[in-house]
């Protein structure tokens, strides 16, 4: 099942979600929803408050960017090839190297692109979708996908991340996609 993605303005974009435990109701269902919502909105990461459930749960495919790059890309992201995962209850326990910048967009935000810095490395524990705890150090593309992810979970954008008068620029935008004056080519759901 599609779900649609929720749009900036509404508030579950804004808490910060809970942990689950593994009898969560159609669990699997939801994580096999949310791959194919992903996918279908040519998504690279999406987080469960963006298909408006406020739990702690993100997935990732990093691979399919390595998949679409050109050549002299090649070699240049100590990522490559890229992963795909499931995140439950996740927890950063460390982010290290140094920030660099990369532009960045969000399903619930669309057609804004923004230049955000993150650092380099990102160690977080997890569970996968077999509730098997799990500790690992990212970096490159996938590092940044996951801090993306993982800000959705803790009510965070990337849109805070930008300087007050950039965002400030960004308003008459942002307030159009809230009222639902944007179009996308993936099914959206906006503030009542």
């Amino acid at each position: 099942m599609i779900y649609p993605i929720v749009a900036y303005g509404t508030e579950v974009l804004r808490k910060k979600a809970e942990n689950i435990t593994a009898d969560y109701p159609s669990l699997q269902n939801i994580i096999e929803s949310m791959w194919e919502t992903m996918y279908s909105s040519n998504g690279v990461g999406l987080a469960a408050p963006q298909i408006n459930k406020s739990i702690r749960l993100f997935i990732i495919d990093s691979a399919q960017i390595f998949e679409n790059i050109d050549e002299e890309e090649t070699g240049k992201y100590p990522d490559e090839p890229g992963t795909k995962k499931v995140f439950i209850n996740p927890q950063i326990i460390e982010l290290t190297g140094e920030e660099w910048s990369y532009n960045e967009g969000c399903l619930s935000i669309p057609k804004i692109r923004e230049d955000v810095f993150r650092p380099q490395n990102v160690t977080i524990e997890y569970l996968n979708e077999n509730f098997e705890k799990q500790k690992e150090t990212f970096n490159g593309i996938t590092g940044r996908i996951i801090q993306h992810e993982y800000d959705h979970i803790e009510g965070k954008l990337f849109i805070d991340y930008l300087k007050p008068l950039k965002k400030k620029m960004l308003q008459g935008k942002l307030s159009d996609i809230s009222k639902g004056k944007t179009k996308v080519d993936y099914k959206m759901a906006f503030p009542k």
